[in-house]
């Protein structure tokens, strides 16, 4: 199963909001920033960083995606 983090770039989108505006938020790394772009696995603790930031849930902001393709 892979991550895909599309959810969150809605959010982003529906809030006006740009990805610098989500690192800065959530005292992001521009290492964790570039993960997330990839949709690559992430700690906990950042998911939690970013549902912090914006007042949601983890099911708000990923989902998990079949590898089958």
């Amino acid at each position: 199963m892979a991550v895909s983090y599309k959810k969150l770039w809605h959010i982003l989108l529906d809030r006006d909001m740009k990805k610098k505006d989500l690192q800065s938020a959530a005292s992001l790394t521009s290492y964790a920033m570039n993960k997330l772009s990839r949709d690559e696995d992430v700690t906990t603790e950042i998911l939690g960083k970013i549902c912090k930031a914006l007042d949601c849930t983890t099911d708000d902001i990923m989902e998990f995606v079949s590898d089958d393709k």
